[in-house]
């Protein structure tokens, strides 16, 4: 490992018009910049990203592959959860954050360098997302976040004097009459806020979408798939031949799995959320998402834990997702509450084993069936028409007496206080 170098730090970098100009603005300030990217399954051409890092002024440029670590060590945690912020955010960009700021630690430790900066804005949860990994896991580093501080953000308040400085310095920019919103995508959704979508009465432009068809637009026939979970964690996906007829399950890797299913859900126009959030930071925000792949995991994962998890494991679980869902927005996967909950998620799925079959139409997941090896439904003690005395019916008399022992109390005492 090199030694460390004070002057020395490593750039979160995107290849946007923010870090890029971050970029630039730190090696005036005489730092000596790596500029890094962490490759999480956006989109991207990585050669003009890092033609454009080193134009920025970077002494280096470097990219790591992060999608299978983030699938296998983030996402299928949450989906072990079934976690979702306030009832309907899947966690995509929160729960890239500490998959992403975990590396930069590394790689700056690895380059010897003594600082690391983003480019999170100030009024953000990003910011807070990085910054607090960056204390558990390397609290020698310094931070640097030119958004917050007056000498870069004096000078380039926003969008329009970053392209003037970029041009300045002659920083390859895209067009200007660019989307009228900003976006971040990774293997698990992308997201969508700020510009129009500020206003949170304005509807979303069809064209804004990215993985997602427009339901009106969805194919007229629907898709049907067949899902694997090997203790919460999903290890195959089978499309069906017909009405009835299933081919062999294709065991697949977690990011194969969840690419096949973002390509599939995606075509069906599965997987939109539009809603206005509490950030972290205290204010109001409005998002939209696609997360076309998770939602359908979600419903499948769901409806398997009906039928293999007991009723008061479930219910307990229910009580701290919530909980489990705002640490991970909030910046908190490294740290003992979390560390706590992921032993519990891990054991709270143990016996969660069995496929689920669904129907993809139009926007709409469907659940088709579902069934395991280890399945706590008993047909003979279920059914209504009940021959084989596997369940004798006057026992839930003295049940339902003892259930209303406390309201027949509760009765006795209201009508003595009102007489």
């Amino acid at each position: 490992m090199p030694k460390r170098s004070a002057k020395r730090v490593v750039l979160a970098y995107s290849g946007g018009l923010d870090t890029s100009v971050i970029c630039r603005w730190l090696v005036e300030q005489g730092w000596g910049v790596v500029a890094w990217a962490a490759d999480l399954g956006q989109r991207e051409d990585w050669a003009a990203v890092r033609r454009k890092a080193l134009h920025s002024g970077a002494v280096s440029f470097r990219k790591s592959d992060l999608r299978a670590q983030f699938v296998e060590e983030f996402v299928w945690p949450a989906l072990m959860m079934n976690a979702q912020y306030e009832g309907r955010y899947l966690l995509g960009t929160s729960l890239a954050r500490p998959c992403i700021a975990r590396e930069h630690v590394r790689v700056a430790r690895d380059e010897g360098a003594g600082a690391i900066a983003h480019g999170a804005t100030g009024k953000g949860n990003d910011q807070v997302r990085f910054e607090l990994t960056a204390a558990a896991l390397a609290p020698e580093l310094r931070v640097v976040a030119p958004w917050r501080m007056p000498e870069f953000y004096n000078v380039i308040r926003g969008r329009q004097e970053a392209i003037a400085y970029a041009r300045e310095h002659r920083i390859p920019i895209k067009a200007t009459a660019e989307k009228p919103w900003s976006s971040d995508e990774n293997v698990l959704h992308i997201s969508f806020e700020a510009g129009m979508l500020e206003d949170p009465a304005q509807t979303p432009r069809e064209d804004m979408f990215e993985l997602t068809r427009s339901p009106r637009k969805a194919p007229q026939r629907a898709a049907r798939i067949r899902i694997g979970f090997d203790q919460g964690r999903p290890v195959s996906l089978t499309p069906g031949r017909g009405a009835k007829a299933w081919g062999k399950p294709r065991r697949l890797k977690p990011l194969t799995i969840l690419q096949e299913l973002n390509a599939l859900a995606g075509h069906h126009g599965v997987g939109r959320v539009d809603m206005v959030e509490s950030r972290f930071v205290g204010m109001k925000s409005r998002g939209v998402y696609e997360t076309p792949g998770g939602t359908v995991l979600l419903t499948a994962h769901r409806d398997l834990e009906g039928l293999t998890m007991d009723r008061d494991l479930m219910h307990l679980r229910d009580t701290l997702m919530p909980r489990f869902a705002s640490l991970v927005y909030n910046g908190l996967w490294f740290s003992r509450q979390m560390e706590a909950l992921l032993a519990f998620a891990r054991e709270s799925q143990r016996y969660v084993t069995g496929t689920v079959r669904l129907e993809l139409y139009k926007g709409n997941v469907t659940v088709l069936g579902r069934e395991s090896p280890v399945s706590l439904y008993d047909p003979q003690v279920a059914s209504m028409d009940d021959d084989a005395g596997a369940y004798d019916p006057t026992h839930a008399q003295g049940f339902i007496r003892l259930q209303g022992l406390p309201l027949r109390a509760h009765a006795r005492r209201t009508r003595r206080k009102n007489r």
